[in-house]
C-alpha cells in the first residue's frame, strides 16, 4: 500500500515521504495512529495544506522525547521472571512488557514499537535494548531479567549468574555418598566371608 507519511518514521522515511508498505502494517498501526495517510491526489493536496502544521507538531513531540531522555537512562528496568535450571524463561519479555513497564517506573507512555528490542527475551540476563522516544531521539536502556531481585543487583553490579550448580553438587554429593556406601558393603562382604572360614575351624577344632 502506498501512503503519505505525517511524521517522520524510523526506517521508513520523513514527514511527506510517500513510501510503500504492507497493507496489515498501514491498516493496523500507521494509519489508525494518525502517522500516515493513504496516497491519493485529495491526500497529497491534503497534506500540503496541512503541512507546516505537522511540521511544527513533529518538533514539538521531538522536544517533549528530549524532555523524556534522563528519565529514560535512569530507569530500573528490572524483570522478574520464573526460570528453568538453564537460566531459560517460562514464557519471555516483550516490547510490550517493557513499555509497560517504562510507564511504571519512570512515568514516560512509549508505544511497543517504539522499544527496539529485535526480538524477545527468552533467558536470563542483561540485555541491550534501545527506546526511540522519536525517530531522532533514540535512547540506549539496559533491560534485566532474572528469578529475584537479588539476582537482580547480581546483573546490575556486572556480575554473571551460574544455573544448575546446586543440581551438580547434590548430584556429586548423592554419587560421593553412593559410592562410599558401596564401598562400605563391600568392605562388610569381605570381612563376612572371611569369618565363616574362621568359625567352621573353631567348631572342628
Amino acid at each position: 500500500m502506498k501512503i503519505i507519511l505525517t511524521e517522520k518514521i524510523t526506517k521508513l522515511g520523513n514527514i511527506g515521504d510517500a513510501v510503500e508498505v504492507k497493507t496489515g502494517y498501514a491498516r493496523n498501526y500507521l494509519l489508525p495512529n494518525g502517522k500516515a495517510m493513504r496516497y491519493t491526489r485529495e491526500n497529497v493536496a491534503l497534506f500540503e495544506a496541512k503541512k507546516a502544521e505537522l511540521t511544527a507538531r513533529q518538533e514539538a513531540a521531538k522536544k517533549t522525547a528530549e524532555s523524556n531522555v534522563d528519565a529514560v537512562k535512569n530507569a530500573k528496568l528490572h524483570m522478574i521472571r520464573q526460570a528453568g535450571d538453564t537460566g531459560q524463561l517460562y514464557g519471555s519479555v516483550s516490547t510490550r512488557d517493557i513499555a509497560r513497564m517504562l510507564k511504571e517506573v519512570a512515568n514516560v507512555s512509549v508505544e511497543s514499537a517504539q522499544v527496539l528490542l529485535g526480538a524477545p527475551i527468552k533467558s536470563v540476563g542483561t540485555f541491550d535494548t534501545k527506546i526511540a522516544l522519536h525517530p531522532d531521539v533514540i535512547v540506549p536502556v539496559k533491560v534485566y531479567v532474572a528469578q529475584t531481585q537479588d539476582e537482580i543487583d547480581a546483573l546490575v553490579a556486572g556480575k554473571a549468574l551460574t544455573f544448575g550448580t546446586k543440581k551438580a553438587e547434590e548430584t556429586v554429593e548423592e554419587d560421593t555418598v553412593a559410592e562410599e556406601t558401596t564401598a562400605d558393603t563391600a568392605v562388610e562382604s569381605e570381612n563376612t566371608e572371611t569369618a565363616e572360614p574362621v568359625a567352621e575351624t573353631a567348631d572342628a577344632e
